[in-house]
């Protein structure tokens, strides 16, 4: 709500010094012609968006004589002149052919005049408009979806000139092109902060700071939720946040070494499982049990392991069969089951993902008094488990059932927990964040910051 009333008064304030008296003509032809025309399309970055906006908009002009709602042009161009605010550049929204100045210079001039130069503004204002709106909901650099792809096809709902359509509809255009933007709190502490301090100093410094805020800004723009209640596992400061409503929850994790690192996704835990055994990855087996074990048998019994064929039967250790293990060591797994010392600890929360990770519990539980805590081998260790699970249960509306998960942790009995309503959780990787109205600033653990920060620096 600070985003909206911030830019409202200053946009009000602006255009009330900027509205001009413009014709209502019917122009449609040149708007059509151009738009038939490959070249002037190639100049485009969203050009499909654009003439399904004018074909549902009868190919006239958009913003050269609104006589409707005189504002809506100049509070659409100052959005771009603005475009900095929300860690965006002006050089994407065609700023060298568009301007306020020369969009008043063509609503004053005749009708009859200039009818192909107003229609090409015309038609790059709403291009630009279209790409501020795609750039603020997808992100310039989504790892998903490209300009191309998201030019072609309707994503969960979203197109950008649909948006852009409904706002000329509406009382307050610019909240509604501003509600493109995630609802995700991490991403309106980010715009409330540029908003504070843009208006107090018109400007953002230090610089590093402010390359830090965009590329996390960028970041939250590719995560799609529009949930209340959600998990958010940010990476670089190791920790988990458990949003319920106005309630936050926070907790500390372990991620993935540099080597073996935590993967960025969203997803949703449907259930949770106490006493968990373990399947261990037939990475970690080969690689780092097996020397072990050929080393010392009697490692297997120590931290109760077993070993099962390709037919998941369960084998006995001799040294031939060790031999054998040694040789073919993929048709073989191996399993902990739960207790004390199990890696899994006493719980684990499941959700799906096609890198095969999870949240749980953990026996270590020494190391989450370490600062860096990039130790596992991609899962994620939550200190505090059962109480990360009470509260899941309490939230889904199961709290009478938390007595039968503490006993079945305590206990070690297997059990399963399946939730009514699926959380959403979200394992992203933030190097900054605003916290008590301050950005803080994280170590790159996966040195991932460098190349957004190098596209966002070339085209500044």
């Amino acid at each position: 709500m600070k985003t909206f009333m911030n830019f409202a008064i200053i946009f009000f304030c602006t255009v009330c010094s900027t509205i001009v008296f413009g014709q209502n003509v019917k122009t449609n032809t040149e708007i059509a012609i151009l738009l038939k025309d490959n070249v002037n399309l190639s100049t485009l970055h969203y050009p499909k968006s654009v003439i399904q906006f004018y074909t549902k908009n009868e190919s006239e002009y958009a913003w050269i004589d609104d006589m409707q709602k005189l504002d809506q042009p100049e509070i659409a161009m100052l959005l771009l002149e603005y475009s900095y605010r929300f860690g965006l550049s002006l050089s994407d929204y065609h700023w060298d052919s568009i301007s306020l100045q020369k969009l008043k210079k063509l609503r004053d001039s005749p009708a009859e005049i200039n009818q192909k130069e107003k229609a090409v503004f015309d038609i790059l204002m709403t291009d630009a408009l279209i790409t501020l709106i795609n750039n603020m909901h997808f992100g310039k650099y989504n790892p998903s979806y490209n300009s191309a792809y998201i030019d072609s096809n309707d994503i969960n709902g979203f197109r950008s000139e649909d948006i852009l359509l409904n706002a000329r509809q509406q009382t307050d255009f610019l909240k509604t092109i501003l509600e493109v933007q995630p609802k995700i709190k991490a991403y309106t502490d980010f715009q409330n902060y540029l908003n504070i301090l843009y208006t107090e100093n018109d400007c953002i410094a230090p610089e590093r700071e402010a390359e830090k805020i965009i590329v996390n800004m960028e970041r939250l723009r590719w995560i799609d939720t529009k949930e209340t209640n959600y998990i958010l596992v940010n990476i670089p400061s190791y920790t988990l946040k458990l949003y319920h409503q106005d309630d936050v929850f926070d907790f500390k994790v372990i991620i993935g070494k540099p080597t073996t690192k935590t993967p960025v996704l969203s997803s949703s835990i449907t259930y949770f499982t106490t006493a968990p055994d373990w399947k261990v990855p037939q990475s970690i087996f080969i690689k780092e049990m097996l020397p072990k074990i050929l080393k010392s048998p009697q490692y297997l019994e120590n931290h109760h392991y077993s070993v099962y064929d390709k037919n998941g039967n369960q084998v006995e250790i001799s040294s031939s069969k060790l031999k054998e293990i040694r040789q073919n060591p993929y048709r073989y797994s191996i399993r902990q089951s739960s207790g004390c010392d199990n890696a899994l600890g006493a719980v684990v929360f499941r959700f799906e993902n096609s890198y095969g990770i999870y949240l749980h519990d953990t026996s270590q539980k020494q190391l989450f008094n370490k600062d860096e805590r990039a130790l596992s081998h991609g899962c994620i260790r939550v200190e505090n488990a059962k109480e990360l699970a009470s509260l899941i249960l309490k939230n889904d509306g199961s709290g009478n059932k938390i007595p039968v998960l503490e006993n079945a942790m305590s206990e070690y009995k297997r059990k399963d927990f399946v939730l009514k309503q699926p959380v959403p959780i979200i394992i992203t990787y933030l190097t900054c964040l605003i916290t008590d109205g301050k950005p803080v600033l994280y170590k790159d653990i996966y040195h991932l910051d460098d190349s957004l920060e190098n596209k966002f620096n070339q085209n500044k």
